[in-house]
């Protein structure tokens, strides 16, 4: 019997555990990807934690999993063995609910979750369906591809379509895993990107990654800051905190918009007043379906967008899980499976 390393969780809040499995075989519309590298996202804590409905332990993590191809289920068609693939938050949809109807399936009413509804991609290998499919281009390698399928694809997405132009202000709240890649694709796209942090010690990154102003939000109002060059078009708000998010909200200019992808349970606080008079408003973003994910690596591809990233192998994915969530890592980890 041929076996596999997987990092599964044995129940809600269990630690971490390395452990050897039966390599699966591919379903029906199913493909197995022999897994190169899968990204550490911050939701990941919802199958470590329990934090989602329904999941069903022993669970593996993961979705932002990149790899090849190298089996396929019966009925698959056009994922042939030995294509290189990721597979991001999309794991899968119906084809047939109200959403999906329209195309839009990354808000499919029955969607699931790649490492929450089945095993992702902390294992040497995973079945995934093929509806969950992102082909990844020759120009990046795998440790590249894995955190653009979910840190890449929820901010390039948001970023095109919030409505802003080419020298339109676009802000970007936080220069963490989010927002480093944020600032390069708004600058990319011809935005007037303005970086928001607290501090002054990530104002040299974020201006090389892009940023044509960097606002110190512990050094200035950054609401003044931001109507002082107009206000801004749209402010992505990467960092997951509603109170920073609420303090935002007046540096937006007329018809501004405030997105947030930085998810935080609680609410973000706003008056009528507030988004009246500018038709201001605000708005949430998923990441996207695996035809985004292709957009967002070929964009990245061709404009030369890299997430920072620090890599670990299988074996220490507890400790590489523990240094994200405790937001030490710069910027983005990435588990390695060779």
């Amino acid at each position: 019997m041929a076996t596999m390393r997987a990092m599964q969780v044995p129940e809600a809040g269990g630690d971490f555990e390395l452990v050897e499995r039966e390599i699966p075989e591919p379903g029906r519309g199913e493909v197995r990807v022999r897994v190169e590298a899968c990204g550490i996202c911050h939701s990941d804590m919802f199958t470590k934690e329990g934090a989602f409905p329904g999941i069903q332990y022993p669970r593996v993590p993961g979705h932002e999993v990149a790899g090849t191809i190298d089996a396929v289920g019966e009925g698959v068609e056009r994922w042939e063995i030995g294509r290189r693939v990721g597979v991001g938050w999309h794991g899968w949809h119906c084809g047939s609910c109200p959403s999906c109807k329209q195309g839009d399936f990354v808000t499919c009413a029955y969607q699931r979750v790649s490492g929450i509804a089945f095993d992702g991609g902390y294992a040497d290998y995973m079945i995934a369906p093929v509806e969950a499919l992102a082909a990844i281009p020759d120009a990046l390698s795998a440790v590249e591809a894995a955190p653009l399928l979910c840190a890449g694809v929820t901010t390039y997405n948001a970023l095109r379509n919030s409505g802003a132009r080419a020298g339109d202000v676009v802000a970007i709240q936080g220069v963490g895993g989010l927002g480093h890649l944020a600032i390069q694709y708004a600058a990319r796209m011809g935005f007037h990107t303005v970086a928001l942090s607290r501090g002054s010690d990530k104002k040299a990154l974020a201006l090389e990654l892009g940023a044509a102003t960097y606002i110190d939000t512990e050094a200035q109002d950054p609401c003044a800051a931001l109507q002082a060059i107009g206000g801004a078009r749209v402010i992505l708000a990467t960092a997951p905190s509603a109170k920073l998010m609420s303090a935002i909200i007046e540096g937006l200019g007329v018809n501004g918009k405030l997105i947030v992808v930085g998810a935080d349970p609680k609410p973000i606080e706003v008056s009528p007043l507030q988004l009246l008079p500018g038709r201001r408003s605000i708005s949430g973003h998923p990441s996207g379906a695996p035809v985004d994910s292709e957009d967002t690596m070929r964009f990245s591809g061709l404009k030369a967008i890299r997430a920072q990233v620090e890599t670990y192998p299988l074996e220490q994915a507890a400790q590489a899980y523990a240094r994200m969530m405790a937001n030490e890592a710069r910027f983005r980890v990435v588990l390695t499976m060779t």
